[in-house]
């Protein structure tokens, strides 16, 4: 099995990471106290075409193979230090354009697709609740059909780009009862009646990225909204989370490369007892297990696209195994990081306090490190 990047997707990979230098190389001491959301940045990443990426030509998108997604998610990470921004770009793609993609109409892949790509439309992934977080099938938010409408009742909780989202990939049951066999999936507007935005919640880190709850009352969506089949909805989700869990994490590989490289330099450069602090075993260990990290996680990363378009097969377990490892990986990295440079490591006019709370998220959304576990555990017959 061979994972390296081809001549062409090495290329673009390169090019990714000068775009997010040149065009999201801001400083973010600002942004993330203030928790500003960059539209200018995310209409810049679509310009260069990352919101597109996997989601064919003639509906706006460029077709890229999976393997060139996450080639560029990579150097994304690399290049900007704005991970909340690339956390919006990748709940909007995963959870709101890959459904849509493999699961809608094509009267919906027409209508919504090509605003998915060009960056005109922000989407966003309502599914969580207060009481079923990660038993999404728990969720008690209802849908009832009236005529050619669904009715639909509840509230949806931690929704990423909430505030500034044009439309939602959302959830709702039939019956509670019904379990997994009761979900439908729907693509709902922001101006669809009786659905409303509450206000931002704060959180530790991503900040940049927003978050708000999405409230349904009795609010009234078009059947021809419905995405796939009533009661399959947990099939249109399994398959949002199993490419979410594939990529979402892949600019953290970046960031992980950006930042052992950093650190080097430091060490090679800051100077205790006469000596650079490099000469330290107990420094350079630290940077030979940030080196280790890097080395492992990203074949994990890069095998999931080889299990689905070499071997075409479901990749779940891989995928789970994947956001597991890379999730705990960051922010052991992110520690180390942050002990290599000490006072300045703990300070705000350094990156790494701010990314050490970007990276203890990755261990929580998209399924928590326990989740995976079962995920994985499953897989094996436990």
């Amino acid at each position: 099995m061979d994972f390296a990047l081809s001549e062409d997707q090495q290329a673009l990979q390169d090019a990714a990471r000068e775009f997010a230098k040149s065009e999201l190389g801001y400083d973010m001491i600002e942004p993330d106290r203030e928790m500003r959301f960059n539209r200018e940045g995310w209409t810049a990443c679509a310009q260069f075409g990352v919101q597109g990426l996997p989601i064919p030509e003639e509906y706006g998108g460029s077709g890229s193979d999976m393997m060139s997604t996450i080639a560029v998610m990579e150097g994304l990470g690399y290049g900007t230090r704005d991970h909340g921004l690339l956390f919006s770009i990748n709940a909007h793609m995963w959870t709101n354009s890959i459904p849509i993609h493999l699961y809608g109409t094509e009267e919906q892949k027409q209508k919504y697709l090509p605003g998915l790509c060009d960056g005109t439309l922000v989407g966003a992934n309502a599914a969580s609740e207060p009481e079923s977080g990660s038993d999404v099938y728990a969720m008690q938010t209802t849908c009832t059909k009236d005529g050619s409408d669904w009715i639909l009742n509840g509230t949806k909780m931690w929704v990423t780009n909430a505030s500034v989202a044009d439309i939602y990939v959302s959830y709702a049951t039939m019956d509670p009862a019904l379990g997994a066999m009761g979900i439908v999936g729907f693509i709902v507007e922001k101006d669809h009646p009786g659905v409303t935005i509450s206000k931002k919640i704060e959180k530790m880190g991503l900040r940049t990225s927003p978050m708000a709850e999405v409230i349904f009352d009795n609010a009234r969506v078009p059947d021809a909204n419905r995405l796939g089949r009533a009661g399959r909805g947990a099939e249109v989700f399994g398959c949002s989370m199993e490419w979410e869990r594939s990529c979402i994490l892949a600019s953290c590989l970046g960031s992980m490369q950006r930042q052992l490289e950093e650190c080097i330099r430091y060490a090679r450069q800051r100077k205790q007892y006469g000596k650079p602090i490099s000469k330290y075993q107990s420094v350079s260990n630290k940077l030979v297990d940030m080196k280790l990290r890097i080395e492992t996680a990203r074949p994990l990363v890069y095998r999931i696209a080889w299990i689905k378009e070499t071997l075409g097969r479901n990749a779940e377990a891989e995928a789970a195994m994947a956001k597991l490892y890379l999730s705990e990986a960051y922010v052991a990295s992110c520690l180390d990081a942050i002990q290599i440079h000490g006072g300045n490591g703990y300070m705000t006019e350094f990156p790494y306090e701010r990314e050490l709370r970007n990276a203890v998220g990755g261990r929580i959304y998209s399924g928590t490190s326990e989740i995976q576990r079962n995920i994985i555990a499953s897989s094996m017959g436990l």
